[in-house]
């Protein structure tokens, strides 16, 4: 699949326009390629949207499908995102990044992460379904699928629903403690998927058995495996030490667990040289032969990849905790189209998301190619 078939527009395309063919001034794909454009450059609102569209002249609006060579005004993007199926639009967008990440194979196990994250000012104002449960890819950091739950406590019974639109075949599921849950592990198993779970007070009998199998190495058969591993950076040294162990594989403890693990953290402040230290365990379906301790520690750190490369830079470089957009559609369109442009980016090989915006805003024929559209200005 060449980078020309996995094109946004022809996404844009393909989404259903909800409006009547009566006085219907602008084309859906345009207005959605417009709002993906000029998020790409670092707009955050659709007010701000519809000003980007006017900042470049007849041309560009042209190439993004405006016949008239006129972009939309702020209340009719507000229109449209209000009243958008968010549903297909989510849909049509997971369809489109599964096919990025397919296109893109590794010779590595291929891992989601699934967590939640609140549209903070929209959910002061009132939204409906400002919390929203995602899954992100490790390696690429797009957003393979993302529903609106009322809130966090009702996680545990929309991921689901999550998990039945998403590519669970060969993937490797990991998730906090709070959606270490039986019927999970065991869903994420009938479809042919493997979990990496942390086990909390949530899970008190399965923490129990875990603690004890490593608090007193003497059950063991063999030693357990090792692996370590140090970080330095924003004025902090931390360690980290992961141990695996098969022992507990045939004990019927939790859904097809093979391996349990418990990591030791130590964190210490460079100018200070205060130190904490904290030991957290978790349990997985993969077998050693699949995921040595190395595997396994690389797999629990790049669960924070939903908040290191989307959530955090939602909420930083396109402030959206600030947002307090809320009628209809429009928070869970807006977030959507976030991620969308970070995914963008993130596939083309930029890290700071920051950065590239202000490049594509100083080049908006470039942030115009990304979405598909090739055009020499």
């Amino acid at each position: 699949m060449t980078r020309s078939s996995l094109a946004l527009t022809e996404v844009f395309s393909a989404i259903p326009d909800f409006r009547q063919a009566r006085g219907k001034r602008y084309p859906l794909p345009a207005i959605l390629a417009l709002a993906a454009a000029a998020m790409l450059c670092g707009y955050r609102s659709y007010s701000a949207i519809a000003e980007w569209g006017r900042n470049y002249g007849q041309a560009l609006a042209t190439a993004l499908g405006f016949n008239n060579g006129k972009t939309p005004c702020a209340a009719t993007l507000h229109m449209v995102f209000r009243h958008l199926d968010k549903r297909r639009f989510e849909d049509h967008l997971g369809r489109w990044a599964e096919a990025v990440l397919s296109a893109t194979e590794t010779a590595d196990l291929e891992a989601e992460a699934i967590d939640g994250k609140s549209l903070r000012g929209s959910q002061k104002q009132g939204a409906i379904g400002a919390h929203l449960l995602s899954a992100v890819s490790h390696r690429l950091g797009l957003t393979l699928g993302q529903l609106p739950v009322p809130d966090k406590t009702n996680e545990i019974s929309a991921v689901n629903e999550l998990l039945s639109e998403l590519i669970l075949k060969g993937r490797v599921i990991t998730m906090d403690a709070l959606l270490t849950q039986r019927k999970l592990a065991e869903a994420i198993l009938r479809r042919g998927g493997d979990y990496v779970m942390i086990a909390k007070d949530n899970q008190p009998e399965l923490r129990k058995w875990i603690k004890a199998l490593f608090d007193e190495p003497l059950w063991l058969r063999e030693a357990p495996r090792v692996s370590e591993s140090l970080g330095l950076g924003h004025g902090r040294i931390e360690k980290r030490k992961l141990q695996a162990s098969s022992a507990l594989a045939d004990h019927d403890l939790w859904p097809g667990l093979q391996q349990v693990f418990a990591i030791e953290r130590e964190v210490t402040q460079a100018k200070s040289g205060k130190s904490s230290k904290e030991v957290v365990y978790g349990c997985t379906s993969l077998s050693s032969e699949r995921a040595s301790a190395e595997v396994l520690l690389k797999l629990v750190r790049g669960h924070w990849t939903i908040e290191n490369k989307s959530h955090w830079v939602r909420d930083v470089t396109y402030d959206e905790d600030r947002s307090q957009v809320r009628k209809g559609s429009t928070p869970q369109v807006m977030a959507a189209l976030r991620n969308t442009a970070i995914g963008l980016l993130r596939w083309s090989g930029e890290s700071n998301i920051a950065a590239a915006c202000r490049r594509c805003a100083a080049q908006p024929w470039a942030a115009l190619a990304l979405i598909g559209i090739h055009i020499t200005p």
